[in-house]
């Protein structure tokens, strides 16, 4: 059974950092390329970061040189290093493992940038 847990989330300031973490179980992890997305209320879900099995990452204009995606291929976990939050990046931060044809989804951790 395919799981993929994510922790990190909660509540922080403007201009404060968080990590987000993204542990993967029941999949060959360094075959897969991880994501990360994330909704926010009323919006669709948009792609944050991604990182590839050969180490290659993409971000999205919103968030590039702020955000950092990284993974760990021995604890087949993927991170999302989060600095210079807005209110605007306020959101459910879902990971994402796909390969090929198949693709798997975490349950999701709630952002929230508020002063």
């Amino acid at each position: 059974q395919v799981q993929l847990v994510e922790s990190g989330g909660g509540l922080v300031q403007p201009g404060g950092s968080l990590r987000l973490s993204c542990a993967a179980s029941g999949i060959i992890f360094s075959r897969h390329t991880m994501g990360w997305y994330r909704q926010a209320p009323g919006k669709q879900r948009e792609l944050v970061a991604g990182i590839t099995n050969g180490g290659n990452t993409n971000y999205a204009d919103s968030v590039k040189g702020r955000f950092t995606i990284s993974r760990d291929n021995a604890k087949n976990t993927v991170y999302l290093h989060m600095n210079s939050l807005t209110p605007e990046d306020t959101a459910v931060y879902y990971c994402n493992a796909a390969r090929q044809i198949w693709e798997y989804w975490g349950q999701g951790t709630q952002v929230t940038v508020s002063s």
